[in-house]
């Protein structure tokens, strides 16, 4: 099968999203809130509010969290079938470049970002 440059581009912009431990936390605080703003997330993590909304912004913009309007506020949320699609590309991926059959792979481990 055909690579497709557009599903390739997108999993490269969302692992790039991802590899920032700021936004780590951030996806973890949203997991535990299901929502929140801005604000929330400011009094949970150690980092200014313009840090926040600056990650904040490259997480929707790689299609991890939506974002939606309430009165004078933004409300965040992960997308979690972005999220799981990512995760299952780079599973595929992973399977791909190393099946548990060829010579010289080890056996794949199980990260824990936690």
């Amino acid at each position: 099968m055909k690579p497709d440059p557009a599903s390739a581009e997108r999993l490269a912009l969302r692992l790039g999203a991802l590899s920032h431990p700021a936004r780590l936390e951030i996806l973890t605080h949203l997991a535990d809130a299901d929502c929140c703003c801005c604000k929330d997330v400011v009094g949970r993590l150690d980092l200014a509010q313009s840090t926040v909304s600056q990650h904040l912004k490259v997480l929707v913009e790689a299609g991890l969290v939506r974002v939606r309007q309430e009165r004078q506020r933004s409300i965040y949320e992960i997308d979690r079938g972005a999220l799981a699609d990512t995760a299952s590309r780079v599973t595929a991926l992973a399977d791909a470049c190393c099946p548990p059959q060829a010579a010289g792979c080890a056996e794949p481990r199980v990260l824990s970002l936690g």
